[in-house]
C-alpha cells in the first residue's frame, strides 16, 4: 500500500463526523478491495444485515484491479476530508 492509501485511512478515522453509511460502505469496499483483492469469503446470513451490506458492497467491487481501488479509496477519502474536516 502507497504512503498515500495509509494517510487516507488514517484521515478517515480522524474526520470531524461520522460519515453516511453509504459512505462508510463505500469507504469499506474499496479498501477491501485495495488490501485483499476480490471478495473471498462467504455471504452473511440473512438475518446479519450489516454484515451482507458490507459483503455486497465489497463483492460489486470484483474485478476491480487493487490499485484502481486504491485511488478511488484515496480520492473518496480526500473528498470527505475537504467536505467534512478533521478532528484538531
Amino acid at each position: 500500500m502507497s504512503q498515500e492509501f495509509n494517510k487516507a485511512a488514517e484521515d478517515v478515522k480522524n474526520l470531524n463526523t461520522t460519515p453516511s453509511d453509504n459512505d462508510l460502505l463505500e469507504l469499506y469496499s474499496l479498501y477491501k478491495q485495495a488490501t485483499v483483492g476480490d471478495c473471498n469469503t462467504d455471504k452473511p446470513g440473512f438475518l446479519d444485515f450489516k454484515g451482507k451490506a458490507k459483503w455486497e458492497a465489497w463483492n460489486n467491487r470484483k474485478g476491480m484491479s487493487q490499485s484502481d481501488a486504491e485511488a478511488a479509496y484515496v480520492a473518496k477519502a480526500h473528498a470527505l476530508v475537504a467536505a467534512v474536516g478533521l478532528k484538531a
